[in-house]
């Protein structure tokens, strides 16, 4: 088996997301994905990693993951280098499925869950999509707008909003109420009178059903240390599953004492990439859960090394979602076949809505669980109504 044509698709209206197909001379297709900076990817995939593919063996997924990830590229970054390999990677993973008529999670060993529980990311349905949608929103700016505006939600209507994912069968949720007020000061100070705003959401969600869901808090890297502490010490008292990149994190010092003073977990996100990075903040210990994105660490292949990693830490994973459809099918396979995956992070509005558009097969979600994928690979394709879009771009290389 031999690679013959790479293919990129990418939409204008959804300017972050980008596709890669990659096509054998036995006509099979394997599809991957990747998320920002979608135009600077494909540039890269067709300018740098498609000569290097053609002609090869699909199936020797290792061998290219090596080339592309490490022997070529370098080490431990997210941008565009590793966002290409990601993407290729799990193409490749996909066509070795499809030669074997197998699920994804057979490869990767197997079922070690029948089935994954879901958190709901609290996101609204245009949230982080490219263009003019924005990722943080000020208290009282808006009002929620359709069933599962939920970025709005969280800051209008909190315990509403707790009682509707509870309703669904959801036992966990995460929200960000502390952003905007990063802003300012560039995350370098808090006022007394900021935290207690932005503890608010925690209050009413916890007034209203008490324990019976579990909230996330996710801070993105925004705070210094010592307004991390700061905000720790009220936060504390809401019972929070985690802490989520509650301060900038490029110093693995920093992290371990924000974990130690602050009394919450600390779960190390999507934005750590390479397994290399996890292995130096497990080490110091600096985190509680390990949340990667098979987009941006190195698709499945690092993926599954960094899982493992977790493992012998005995952290467990939760694999992220928040970019598109194709990562969440993989990251479901992965976390299906890892024994300490606990929860995959879903966007429920994202499910209802846009993801619905882009792809033939999206997970099944019951009372708050995804179940296996049945198809063979990742078990998804991409909707044939894509290319018809006119806002559709799509490139293709051939030997």
């Amino acid at each position: 088996m031999k690679i013959i044509k790479i293919e990129t698709t990418r939409l204008k209206n959804l300017a972050n997301l980008l596709w890669v197909e990659i096509h054998t001379d036995e006509g099979l297709v394997g599809l991957g994905e990747t998320f920002r900076g979608a135009e600077a990817v494909e540039a890269y995939i067709h300018a740098i990693c498609a000569p290097m593919l053609l002609g090869k063996d699909p199936r020797q997924i290792e061998r290219i993951h090596q080339t592309l990830f490490r022997g070529y590229l370098g080490f431990n970054g997210s941008g565009v280098e590793t966002r290409a390999a990601s993407a290729l990677d799990i193409a490749l993973w996909d066509l070795l499925g499809k030669s074997l008529n197998q699920p994804l999670y057979q490869l990767l060993g197997g079922l070690s869950h029948d089935r994954m529980r879901a958190y709901n990311t609290c996101a609204g349905t245009h949230f982080n999509t490219g263009g003019e949608h924005r990722r943080t929103i000020n208290p009282g700016e808006s009002k929620p707008q359709g069933k599962y505006d939920d970025q709005v939600a969280f800051l209008e209507r909190p315990a509403e909003l707790a009682l509707s994912l509870i309703e669904e069968g959801f036992s966990a949720m995460k929200i960000w109420p502390f952003d905007s007020f990063a802003l300012p000061s560039g995350g370098n100070y808090i006022s007394s009178t900021d935290i207690r705003k932005a503890i608010a959401p925690f209050e009413h969600i916890r007034r209203e059903v008490g324990d019976k869901i579990e909230i996330m808090c996710e801070f993105h890297s925004l705070w210094n240390t010592s307004s991390a502490l700061a905000i720790s010490r009220v936060l504390r008292e809401y019972n929070i599953f985690w802490a989520e990149d509650p301060i900038k994190m490029d110093s693995v010092a920093a992290l371990a004492d924000y974990r130690r003073l602050s009394g919450l977990p600390v779960c190390g996100s999507e934005t750590l990439a390479a397994t290399s990075n996890f292995r130096d903040l497990l080490a110091a210990d600096a985190l509680d859960y390990v949340m990667l994105d098979l987009s941006w660490c190195g698709g499945i292949t690092e993926a599954k090394k960094i899982a493992a990693l977790a493992e012998a830490y005995q952290k467990p994973i939760a694999p992220h979602d928040c970019t598109g459809p194709v990562v969440l099918m993989a990251s479901l396979h992965l976390g299906l076949s890892s024994p300490n995956a606990i929860f995959q992070e879903v966007v429920r509005a994202y499910l209802a809505g846009f993801y619905q558009e882009l792809v033939t097969v999206l997970p099944e979600i019951e009372h708050g669980w995804l179940l296996p994928p049945t198809g063979p690979g990742l078990g998804t394709e991409l909707s044939a109504q894509l290319r018809a879009r006119p806002d559709c771009v799509v490139r293709t290389t051939t030997g």
